[in-house]
């Protein structure tokens, strides 16, 4: 293809997708709408900006890799060890269950047994892209349903392989036994893991050498390689391609330059990410999907509404709770990318021929368009559903006993757990409330008071004593759900303190509206904890920098999330960094200062600080002759501006191991 050609096809699919886009936020619409409307216009059956999809579809490819990569590089391998039941047991239900009735439904429209067969593995595959960017981009993926939708997309991307060697099978064209079809995934799958935990060993070395260079051009490319050798791999077994990438960036992952690296791909994964949709798009037949919407719509509405109760039933059988299940199963009620690729291969073989493809593939695109509002309003909507549902709740016989003035900890997972531990040492009373139900099981045989319950539902905060309980903290990370917990905590206690932990700046006066007491943002704590370290480097006096903390920390961080810092410093700090600070310095048994009078040191003549008092032991000496000969453990009380402190304390390190220093002035 001349380099003209292609520019001019890229020129337009970028011009178009921003126009689009612009468009979309301004209506308020989900970028990915913008993107997948995008394909629909400069796609062939469009303006034919863009006459060949296939031209598309290899930067889109890139896209999902990178984007599945990405993912894995901000995952916790340890957190994956604990979703085996979701993925075993969710995963095999959903699909299964899926499959079974999307084959009844296109069997009794008149489907061939075969096509119905096909159809309902198609359609039992949900988007990895698309849900994955969500809860990314919500900053959900740690919550419960953002875990169990993970595991369950992990192992519908094991399906891919076993799905399109039976689609031959389903046409006729080839004959192959359970047991062959099984050996075949078994070998794959084995090959697979055996991969995984070579490159494990091997690609931290590989990316520590890449480091030591020095180079930022080949730590991306060193980066993208391993990505790509991984998806490569995967591919070549007969896998997804974003298989590959998700098991690269869970191995990089470990390393500790796993930050960077998302920092420096970022751009590409963007980018990408957003021509698959616009691919997508592409792929629809605009004027037959016009002339067929009605029929289109109702296969779609119905496809979400099914596929939306499987899932969610499948949640449930995993042990999670109804609304973590009415949650996860809306989220993964479209039909995925892969769907996409099987559809085609299913097309060649003729189990879907002529309208049957075209319909089921702008339905398709249709159930990933509905999936960010569907996404947006599962919070409500799982709210209301929960309410016909009997509430789950499990306790432990240390959890039974009753309870007062005790703490609630709502959440088990790092900051749950260690404030657990901290209240067991200290003999204070607590009771925890946990969805995991693995997490449930495992805490409760090492005696911890653990409930497994959903803390939004009344029953369950009743059952955890909330109205005879002092203190509640809710260290979970899904924002609807706090929400909910707070104010409901709020009605059953108008006494209680509830302390709340959010990563979302945007929560915190919503939380406080809620009822909450106390928030704690943890991208402000970080903050607040540097700003700590450098004013204690430059010797501000302790007590200013605590009460810059706490005025930091006043009325929910309401200084640090000003749009001018600068005038909210307070009066005192600022004075406190213009004029003079006091600081101790140590003489050690090691240096050359003992021994030494004051008026040996003529520290002010040198540094510009003064010695106010030398502290020996339980006795001080105030205003100290220069004859004053230290001694080993003695304590210097300086006095001076924070530039003579530091040159106080680089002449005093100099002195004792028998340096010179040049005079102040």
């Amino acid at each position: 293809m001349p380099i003209e050609e292609f520019l001019r096809e890229a020129v337009a699919l970028l011009v178009a997708a921003v126009a689009v886009v612009l468009v979309a936020a301004k209506l308020r619409i989900p970028p990915v709408v913008g993107f997948l409307a995008t394909g629909l216009v400069i796609g062939p059956s469009g303006l034919a900006l863009v006459p060949d999809v296939h031209r598309v579809e290899v930067f889109a490819e890139i896209g999902v890799v990178l984007l599945l990569f990405a993912i894995g590089l901000e995952l916790d391998i340890g957190e994956l060890r604990e979703l085996g039941r979701p993925f075993f047991v969710g995963g095999a239900a959903q699909c299964a269950l899926t499959a079974v009735a999307a084959a009844l439904a296109a069997a009794a429209l008149g489907a061939p047994l075969r096509t119905a067969v096909f159809v309902g593995l198609v359609v039992s595959l949900s988007s990895t892209a698309v849900v994955l960017k969500l809860y990314e981009g919500h900053r959900q993926l740690g919550t419960p349903q953002g875990k169990v939708s993970l595991a369950i997309l992990l192992f519908q991307d094991f399906l891919l392989i076993p799905i399109i060697v039976l689609t031959p099978v389903l046409a006729g064209a080839a004959e192959a036994s359970a047991a062959s079809l099984a050996l075949r995934f078994a070998g794959a799958l084995g090959a697979v893991a055996a991969v995984f935990f070579l490159a494990r060993i091997a690609m931290p070395q590989i990316i520590h050498r890449v480091v030591a260079l020095r180079s930022r051009e080949v730590f991306v490319l060193g980066a993208l390689a391993a990505c790509l050798t991984m998806a490569w791999f995967t591919a070549w077994l007969g896998f997804s391609l974003a298989l590959g990438a998700f098991l690269a960036g869970i191995i990089v992952s470990e390393s500790e330059y796993s930050h960077q690296i998302v920092a420096d791909i970022s751009p590409f994964r963007d980018l990408f990410s957003s021509i698959f949709f616009v691919s997508i798009g592409m792929l629809v037949d605009l004027p037959f999907a016009l002339a067929h919407l009605p029929a289109i719509v109702v296969i779609a509405m119905a496809i979400v509404v099914v596929k939306g109760a499987m899932a969610g039933g499948a949640i449930r059988l995993a042990g999670y709770t109804s609304r973590i299940a009415i949650l996860s199963g809306l989220t993964l009620a479209q039909i995925g990318e892969f769907s996409f690729l099987i559809m085609g291969v299913g097309r060649s073989y003729g189990l879907l021929e002529g309208e049957h493809f075209q319909i089921l593939l702008a339905a398709s695109v249709l159930t990933l368009a509905l999936t960010p509002p569907l996404f947006a309003a599962a919070p409500l909507l799982a709210r209301k559903l929960a309410a016909f549902t009997p509430p789950e709740a499990v306790g432990s016989a240390a959890a039974e006993q009753p309870r007062s003035g005790h703490v609630i900890v709502v959440g088990y997972g790092m900051n749950g757990s260690l404030l657990a531990k901290v209240l067991g040492e200290a003999r204070i009373p607590f009771v925890v409330i946990e969805l995991d139900p693995v997490n449930v099981r495992d805490s409760r045989s090492q005696g911890v008071p653990i409930l497994f319950g959903d803390a939004t539902r009344r029953e369950i905060l009743e059952h955890a004593g909330i109205e005879a309980a002092r203190v509640a903290v809710f260290a979970i990370s899904d924002p609807h759900a706090v929400r909910l917990c707070v104010a409901l905590a709020r009605r059953s206690n108008p006494a209680l303190h509830i302390i709340v932990r959010t990563r979302m700046i945007k929560e915190i006066e919503e939380l406080r509206r809620c009822g909450a007491d106390h928030v704690i943002a943890e991208e402000f704590e970080a903050a607040i904890e540097i700003f700590t370290h450098v004013l204690e480097y430059y010797h501000v006096p302790r007590n200013i920098v605590r009460a810059q903390t706490r005025l930091l920390r006043g009325e929910g961080y309401r200084m640090l999330r000003a749009e001018r810092f600068g005038k909210g410093v307070s009066q005192a700090v600022l004075e406190a960094l213009e004029a003079g600070t006091t600081d101790l310095f140590r003489i050690t048994s090691d240096g050359r200062l003992a021994g030494r009078t004051l008026g040996e040191l003529d520290l002010r003549a040198i540094a510009g600080a003064s010695v106010i008092a030398v502290v020996r032991g339980e006795q001080s000496f105030v205003n100290p002759s220069p004859g004053l000969r230290l001694e080993a453990g003695d304590y210097f009380v300086l006095v001076g501006s924070h530039d003579q402190i530091e040159r106080s304390f680089v002449y005093l390190d100099g002195a004792a191991a028998g340096e010179a220093a040049p005079r102040a002035g």
